[in-house]
Protein backbone atom coordinates (compact mmCIF):
# COMPACT_ATOMS: atom_id res chain seq x y z
CA UNK A 1 0.00 0.00 0.00
CA UNK A 2 1.58 3.28 -1.15
CA UNK A 3 0.44 5.42 1.75
CA UNK A 4 3.60 7.15 2.99
CA UNK A 5 3.74 10.88 2.26
CA UNK A 6 6.73 13.13 2.90
CA UNK A 7 6.05 16.83 3.47
CA UNK A 8 9.25 18.61 2.57
CA UNK A 9 10.78 21.90 1.55
CA UNK A 10 14.37 22.85 2.29
CA UNK A 11 13.23 26.43 2.79
CA UNK A 12 12.14 27.10 6.36
CA UNK A 13 9.09 29.08 7.44
CA UNK A 14 6.75 27.83 4.73
CA UNK A 15 4.21 26.19 7.02
CA UNK A 16 5.51 22.65 6.67
CA UNK A 17 4.88 21.46 10.22
CA UNK A 18 1.60 23.39 10.40
CA UNK A 19 0.52 21.52 7.28
CA UNK A 20 1.53 18.14 8.71
CA UNK A 21 -0.34 18.61 12.00
CA UNK A 22 -3.50 20.07 10.49
CA UNK A 23 -3.67 17.62 7.61
CA UNK A 24 -3.13 14.72 10.02
CA UNK A 25 -5.86 16.01 12.35
CA UNK A 26 -8.25 16.68 9.46
CA UNK A 27 -7.70 13.16 8.13
CA UNK A 28 -8.20 11.74 11.62
CA UNK A 29 -11.45 13.66 12.02
CA UNK A 30 -12.65 12.14 8.73
CA UNK A 31 -12.14 8.65 10.15
CA UNK A 32 -8.65 7.86 8.87
CA UNK A 33 -5.98 6.22 10.99
CA UNK A 34 -2.91 8.45 10.74
CA UNK A 35 0.73 8.25 11.81
CA UNK A 36 2.86 11.40 11.94
CA UNK A 37 6.63 10.94 11.77
CA UNK A 38 8.59 13.84 13.26
CA UNK A 39 11.89 13.76 11.39
CA UNK A 40 12.96 17.29 12.33
CA UNK A 41 15.41 17.77 15.26
CA UNK A 42 13.48 20.94 16.19
CA UNK A 43 10.62 18.55 17.08
CA UNK A 44 7.93 21.13 16.33
CA UNK A 45 5.49 18.47 15.14
CA UNK A 46 5.94 16.72 18.49
CA UNK A 47 5.32 19.78 20.65
CA UNK A 48 2.60 21.03 18.31
CA UNK A 49 0.80 17.74 18.92
CA UNK A 50 0.73 18.35 22.66
CA UNK A 51 3.69 16.15 23.58
CA UNK A 52 6.46 17.44 25.83
CA UNK A 53 9.64 16.52 23.96
CA UNK A 54 11.90 16.95 27.00
CA UNK A 55 9.99 14.22 28.83
CA UNK A 56 10.38 11.57 26.14
CA UNK A 57 12.34 8.52 27.26
CA UNK A 58 12.67 7.24 23.70
CA UNK A 59 12.21 8.96 20.35
CA UNK A 60 12.69 8.50 16.62
CA UNK A 61 16.43 8.86 17.30
CA UNK A 62 16.37 5.51 19.11
CA UNK A 63 14.53 3.94 16.18
CA UNK A 64 16.95 5.23 13.52
CA UNK A 65 19.96 4.13 15.56
CA UNK A 66 18.34 0.72 16.18
CA UNK A 67 18.22 1.09 19.95
CA UNK A 68 14.42 0.74 20.14
CA UNK A 69 11.65 -0.85 18.11
CA UNK A 70 9.30 1.55 16.36
CA UNK A 71 6.29 -0.05 18.06
CA UNK A 72 7.79 0.87 21.44
CA UNK A 73 8.25 4.53 20.47
CA UNK A 74 4.99 5.43 18.70
CA UNK A 75 2.57 7.24 21.02
CA UNK A 76 -0.86 8.78 20.65
CA UNK A 77 -1.45 12.51 20.57
CA UNK A 78 -4.40 12.92 22.91
CA UNK A 79 -5.04 16.48 21.73
CA UNK A 80 -4.93 15.75 17.99
CA UNK A 81 -6.06 12.14 17.79
CA UNK A 82 -3.37 10.71 15.54
CA UNK A 83 -0.37 8.53 16.41
CA UNK A 84 3.09 10.06 16.29
CA UNK A 85 6.67 8.88 16.13
CA UNK A 86 8.04 11.76 18.23
CA UNK A 87 11.36 13.57 18.13
CA UNK A 88 13.55 15.56 20.49
CA UNK A 89 16.95 17.22 20.27
CA UNK A 90 18.72 13.82 20.30
CA UNK A 91 17.75 13.50 16.64
CA UNK A 92 20.37 16.10 15.71
CA UNK A 93 23.03 13.53 16.59
CA UNK A 94 21.56 10.83 14.39
CA UNK A 95 23.03 12.26 11.20
CA UNK A 96 26.54 12.16 12.63
CA UNK A 97 26.10 8.63 13.96
CA UNK A 98 24.66 7.33 10.69
CA UNK A 99 27.31 8.82 8.38
CA UNK A 100 29.41 5.67 8.27
CA UNK A 101 26.52 3.20 8.56
CA UNK A 102 25.54 0.94 5.70
CA UNK A 103 22.14 1.65 4.08
CA UNK A 104 21.97 4.81 6.19
CA UNK A 105 19.50 6.44 3.78
CA UNK A 106 17.07 3.53 4.22
CA UNK A 107 16.83 3.43 8.02
CA UNK A 108 13.40 5.08 8.16
CA UNK A 109 12.06 3.07 5.22
CA UNK A 110 13.11 -0.20 6.85
CA UNK A 111 11.41 0.61 10.15
CA UNK A 112 8.20 2.06 8.65
CA UNK A 113 7.65 -1.16 6.70
CA UNK A 114 6.73 -2.75 10.02
CA UNK A 115 3.89 -0.35 10.86
CA UNK A 116 2.70 1.48 7.73
CA UNK A 117 0.15 -1.25 6.83
CA UNK A 118 -1.64 -0.40 10.10
CA UNK A 119 -2.42 3.14 8.92
CA UNK A 120 -4.41 4.77 6.16
CA UNK A 121 -1.67 7.37 5.73
CA UNK A 122 1.75 8.12 7.18
CA UNK A 123 2.85 11.78 7.08
CA UNK A 124 6.57 12.53 7.44
CA UNK A 125 7.58 16.00 8.64
CA UNK A 126 11.02 16.51 7.06
CA UNK A 127 13.62 19.04 8.26
CA UNK A 128 14.00 22.33 6.36
CA UNK A 129 17.21 21.18 4.65
CA UNK A 130 18.41 18.60 2.14
CA UNK A 131 20.12 16.54 4.86
CA UNK A 132 20.54 12.84 5.58
CA UNK A 133 17.35 12.98 7.65
CA UNK A 134 15.42 14.49 4.73
CA UNK A 135 16.98 11.86 2.45
CA UNK A 136 15.62 9.20 4.82
CA UNK A 137 12.17 10.76 4.61
CA UNK A 138 12.19 10.96 0.81
CA UNK A 139 13.58 7.43 0.53
CA UNK A 140 10.75 6.06 2.68
CA UNK A 141 7.94 7.97 0.98
CA UNK A 142 5.75 7.04 -1.96
CA UNK A 143 4.44 10.58 -2.39
CA UNK A 144 5.77 14.07 -1.82
CA UNK A 145 3.83 17.17 -0.78
CA UNK A 146 5.64 20.52 -0.97
CA UNK A 147 4.29 23.50 1.01
CA UNK A 148 5.36 26.69 -0.74
CA UNK A 149 4.86 30.40 -0.25
CA UNK A 150 4.01 32.29 -3.39
CA UNK A 151 7.07 34.50 -3.48
CA UNK A 152 10.01 34.84 -5.86
CA UNK A 153 12.71 32.98 -3.92
CA UNK A 154 10.37 30.08 -3.26
CA UNK A 155 10.49 29.09 -6.93
CA UNK A 156 14.27 28.80 -6.86
CA UNK A 157 14.18 26.57 -3.78
CA UNK A 158 11.46 24.44 -5.32
CA UNK A 159 13.64 23.80 -8.37
CA UNK A 160 16.48 22.58 -6.14
CA UNK A 161 14.16 20.26 -4.22
CA UNK A 162 12.61 18.75 -7.34
CA UNK A 163 16.06 18.21 -8.87
CA UNK A 164 16.93 16.21 -5.75
CA UNK A 165 13.69 14.23 -6.09
CA UNK A 166 14.51 13.40 -9.70
CA UNK A 167 17.94 12.12 -8.67
CA UNK A 168 16.30 9.99 -5.98
CA UNK A 169 13.83 8.56 -8.50
CA UNK A 170 16.73 7.53 -10.72
CA UNK A 171 18.45 5.67 -7.91
CA UNK A 172 17.37 5.35 -4.30
CA UNK A 173 13.56 5.58 -4.58
CA UNK A 174 12.03 5.10 -8.05
CA UNK A 175 8.53 5.02 -6.47
CA UNK A 176 8.65 8.62 -5.25
CA UNK A 177 6.15 10.90 -7.00
CA UNK A 178 5.07 14.50 -6.47
CA UNK A 179 1.55 14.44 -5.07
CA UNK A 180 1.13 18.20 -5.06
CA UNK A 181 2.15 21.70 -4.04
CA UNK A 182 0.36 23.50 -1.21
CA UNK A 183 0.23 27.28 -1.48
CA UNK A 184 0.65 28.37 2.15
CA UNK A 185 0.22 31.79 3.80
CA UNK A 186 -1.56 32.80 0.63
CA UNK A 187 -2.90 36.33 0.25
CA UNK A 188 -5.25 36.66 -2.71
CA UNK A 189 -4.92 40.46 -2.51
CA UNK A 190 -1.17 40.34 -3.16
CA UNK A 191 -0.28 40.75 -6.84
CA UNK A 192 3.05 38.94 -6.50
CA UNK A 193 1.37 35.99 -4.78
CA UNK A 194 -1.14 35.78 -7.62
CA UNK A 195 1.60 35.94 -10.25
CA UNK A 196 3.69 33.23 -8.59
CA UNK A 197 0.59 31.09 -8.12
CA UNK A 198 -0.12 31.37 -11.85
CA UNK A 199 3.49 30.41 -12.65
CA UNK A 200 3.22 27.35 -10.40
CA UNK A 201 0.00 26.25 -12.11
CA UNK A 202 1.60 26.75 -15.52
CA UNK A 203 4.75 24.75 -14.78
CA UNK A 204 3.16 22.07 -12.60
CA UNK A 205 -0.09 21.46 -14.41
CA UNK A 206 -2.39 19.38 -12.21
CA UNK A 207 0.10 19.26 -9.35
CA UNK A 208 -0.95 22.42 -7.50
CA UNK A 209 -3.69 21.70 -4.99
CA UNK A 210 -6.82 23.73 -5.65
CA UNK A 211 -7.04 24.61 -1.97
CA UNK A 212 -4.72 27.43 -0.87
CA UNK A 213 -4.00 28.00 2.82
CA UNK A 214 -4.51 31.64 3.89
CA UNK A 215 -2.56 33.53 6.52
CA UNK A 216 -4.53 32.97 9.70
CA UNK A 217 -4.09 33.87 13.37
CA UNK A 218 -5.48 30.55 14.59
CA UNK A 219 -2.88 28.60 12.60
CA UNK A 220 -0.16 30.61 14.34
CA UNK A 221 -1.73 30.30 17.81
CA UNK A 222 -2.52 26.58 17.82
CA UNK A 223 1.03 25.23 18.40
CA UNK A 224 1.30 27.13 21.69
CA UNK A 225 -1.74 25.17 22.87
CA UNK A 226 -0.30 21.83 21.70
CA UNK A 227 -3.25 21.22 19.42
CA UNK A 228 -4.13 21.43 15.74
CA UNK A 229 -5.94 24.54 14.58
CA UNK A 230 -8.64 22.39 12.98
CA UNK A 231 -9.50 21.13 16.47
CA UNK A 232 -8.90 24.38 18.35
CA UNK A 233 -11.22 26.31 16.03
CA UNK A 234 -12.64 24.42 13.07
CA UNK A 235 -14.44 27.52 11.81
CA UNK A 236 -11.24 29.57 11.37
CA UNK A 237 -10.28 30.31 7.78
CA UNK A 238 -7.05 28.31 8.03
CA UNK A 239 -8.86 25.33 9.56
CA UNK A 240 -11.53 25.33 6.86
CA UNK A 241 -8.78 25.36 4.24
CA UNK A 242 -6.88 22.42 5.74
CA UNK A 243 -10.07 20.37 6.07
CA UNK A 244 -10.79 21.06 2.39
CA UNK A 245 -7.21 20.16 1.47
CA UNK A 246 -7.48 16.86 3.33
CA UNK A 247 -10.64 16.07 1.37
CA UNK A 248 -8.81 16.93 -1.85
CA UNK A 249 -5.96 14.57 -0.96
CA UNK A 250 -8.38 11.77 -0.05
CA UNK A 251 -10.10 12.17 -3.41
CA UNK A 252 -6.77 11.80 -5.22
CA UNK A 253 -6.08 8.56 -3.32
CA UNK A 254 -9.61 7.26 -3.87
CA UNK A 255 -9.31 8.00 -7.59
CA UNK A 256 -6.23 5.85 -7.85
CA UNK A 257 -3.49 8.18 -6.67
CA UNK A 258 -2.23 5.59 -4.20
Amino acid sequence: MKNIIAIANQKGGVGKTTSVINLASSLHLSGKKILVVDLDPQANATTGSGIEKTELKVSIYDVLTKQSKITDVIIKSDSCGFDILPANRDLAGAEIELVNSSHREYRLKETLTEVSPNYDMVLIDCPPSLSLLTLNGLSAAHKLIVPIQCEYYALEGLTDLLNTVNRLKNGINPELELLGLIRTMFDSRNNLAIQVSEELSKHFNGKVFKTAIPRNVRLAEAPSHGIAAVILDESAAGSVAYIALAQEICKIFNDGGN
